[in-house]
């Protein structure tokens, strides 16, 4: 009895401390997917050795290959190999919870300034802020991903296909044809061969039941928190690369076919996460409020969190369904192949998602000079993101 009580107390120590790092880490983790890479290596790997270098840079390699949130799944998966599901969910909710219910409170951002009868003007320079955002993140990927005549094609078959065919169903499709495209041009022999898994399938049957189950649900009641869930569990299993890559998606559907928000609400939101720490997938929960607000506020909290779950379960679910088998699946070459497309893609959608927001943002000098302002501070690696959100605000207030 005496032992069983020793082994409790020491598995809780041990989850308190793992979980205390990854909320130091959630606090410091600025910029996106590769800005938190660098997080995690100063924290979980050389400040507390968790796991080593090379075993964070598998991890990232398996995220990178599933959609879904890559550097949530990434901290997600290092829960796992410490402690298992409930340590990963844990992880989950330390490393998003808090600015997920930031972001729920920002979607009260609008009702809030008019009730106070305070000019929304204030706010109209966080949109060419956020294009600035987007402008450099595409520039990034960009690089990383256009590494032959092959992505080039890709890269700007995504943009030019998006730029004219603003549907829902064209974002993945154009994903599934970069990945197609780049498996059956590639000159690497052998992407496909035979390996032994033994993957826990109950976590797979529940992602499933949920994608089909949600869209069925959809499409039978017309209830706005159920359209919510659904359209964001379908952006956290059709999108890979991180929020960047779903904010076109998200625009696409949210502004443009179902006219939930505004542009400039929109560009607001994804703005006012820039200058926050966490995952860029918290954006949803603003979203998901602003989308259901007109169904009054226990409904636009109800909107937030359908949102912020609907947008990070298929990550979690993927995470216990692949990570157990992982040894063997990354052994597979045409799953890391087949990537290669997918990021060209995801490239060009980035790219010319900023060209049409700046466009509907408005093309004027202010706004020029506010884009370029943030893509130059940006470029530097100078000034913090949060300093640059700050600037956009007094400067709009002011001005």
């Amino acid at each position: 009895m005496r032992r069983s009580i020793d082994v409790n107390q020491q598995r809780a120590v041990t989850y308190s401390s793992f979980l205390k790092d990854v909320f130091i880490c959630s606090l410091g983790a600025y910029g996106g997917p590769e800005a938190h890479y660098g997080v995690f290596t100063d924290q979980l790997v050389i400040k507390k050795n968790y796991i080593s270098e090379e075993e964070l840079v598998e991890l990232i390699a398996l995220c990178s290959i599933l959609p879904g949130p890559t550097s949530t799944q990434t901290i997600v998966a290092i829960g796992y190999k410490k402690g298992g599901p409930l340590l990963a969910l844990l992880t989950m909710l330390v490393w998003a919870l808090p600015v997920l219910l930031l972001m729920t409170l920002l979607s009260f951002l609008y009702q809030f300034l008019e009730s106070r009868n305070i000019s929304q003007e204030g706010l109209r320079y966080i949109g060419p802020m956020a294009v600035g955002f987007i402008i450099v993140a595409a520039y990034r990927i960009g690089r990383k991903v256009v590494t032959d005549k092959v992505t080039v094609a890709l890269l700007f078959f995504g943009g030019i296909t998006t730029y004219f065919i603003r549907e829902a169903w064209v974002f993945p499709a154009v994903l599934i044809v970069g990945g197609i495209v780049s498996v059956l041009t590639t000159k690497e022999k052998a992407l496909w061969h035979t390996v032994k898994l033994n993957p826990p399938w109950k976590y797979i049957t529940a992602f499933v039941v949920l994608a089909i189950g949600s869209m069925l649900i959809a499409a039978v009641w017309d209830n706005r928190i159920i359209n919510i869930f659904e359209a964001f569990y379908r952006y956290g299993y059709l999108v890979f690369g991180g929020g960047q890559v779903v904010v076109p998606v998200m625009h696409s559907e949210l502004v443009q076919v179902n006219q939930y928000m505004t542009n400039q609400e929109f560009l607001t939101g994804y703005g006012l996460v820039q200058g926050l720490p966490g995952p860029m997938f918290s954006f949803s929960a603003y979203a998901g409020g602003m989308a259901a607000r007109d169904y009054g506020s226990i409904n636009q909290i109800l909107g937030a969190a359908a949102a912020g779950i609907g947008i990070f379960l298929p990550g979690l679910l993927l995470i216990y369904f692949i990570y157990p088998v992982w040894e063997g699946l990354k052994r597979i070459k045409g799953i890391k192949v087949s990537l290669k497309g997918i990021g060209a893609v995801a490239g060009g959608l980035i790219s010319v998602s900023a060209i049409i927001l700046m466009q509907r943002s408005g093309i004027s000098l202010d706004n020029f000079s506010i884009m370029l302002i943030t893509m130059l501070l940006l470029l530097t690696k100078k000034v913090p993101a949060p300093l640059i959100v700050l600037f956009a605000l007094i400067t709009g207030f002011v001005i």
